[in-house]
């Protein structure tokens, strides 16, 4: 039976919330810190709307009542934090069968994630990733998100595309990000925002675990 032609070259992931089950942890350790530099704590929801953001960014979101002077500490406190914690974080279940499948498929993957170089080359060394992803781009080496610049960038260096690239994250800034950049998204439901958000954005699907990320992208991508 001839296998019907691929939809999507390029596959684009976020890296927290949809891979790597660390929503908890972020929003704590942003807890944390604030509470470190003397701020008003913000809310869990407060909290994890600013996960996929570049951390300065999403720091000062948070916590809008720190003077931008003491930026720095906050950042310092964050980093401390999740420092502390990082190792304890693993991947949700059924990822690595996921991307494996996706390459025996001859898909392009890459990241597009609001971690820093230094914390998602950890992150992927500590999974073992190294060589699963043919590319990755990070917040403190080009534009955050909802900026497409991520996506630009990806899709010059393969030379694909907008139709032919998707998007996968568990935030709305992940999803405005494809929209910005003409691509196409599907959102997971199981990271940091609630997936009622994601209508606006029109996501291809909404995948509320990892198996039916799986199955979609099987049938799809």
């Amino acid at each position: 039976m001839t296998r019907r032609p691929r939809q999507y070259d390029l596959i684009a992931f976020d890296w927290d919330g949809t891979l790597f089950d660390s929503t908890g942890v972020i929003v704590r350790c942003i807890q944390l810190a604030v509470a470190d530099v003397g701020g008003a704590v913000p809310s869990h929801d407060a909290a994890a709307y600013v996960i996929g953001m570049s951390l300065m960014s999403a720091l000062a979101h948070a916590a809008p009542d720190v003077p931008p002077e003491r930026y720095p500490q906050l950042g310092e406190r964050y980093r401390h934090h999740y420092l502390a914690h990082q190792h304890d974080l693993t991947l949700f279940e059924g990822v690595i069968p996921m991307l494996h499948a996706l390459r025996g498929h001859h898909h392009w993957l890459a990241v597009a994630t609001g971690k820093s170089r230094v914390g998602l080359n950890e992150a992927l060394q500590h999974m073992e990733l190294h060589g699963v992803f043919d590319a990755s781009r990070t917040a403190d080496e080009t534009a955050g998100k909802p900026n497409p610049r991520m996506l630009h960038e990806l899709m010059r260096e393969f030379g694909v595309e907008p139709e032919r690239t998707l998007m996968i994250g568990d935030t709305t800034h992940d999803l405005q990000m494809a929209v910005n950049a003409g691509c196409h998204a599907v959102g997971v439901s199981y990271g940091a925002h609630e997936h009622g958000t994601f209508a606006e954005f029109q996501p291809q699907f909404v995948a509320h675990s990892v198996a039916e990320l799986h199955q979609w992208l099987v049938r799809h991508a």
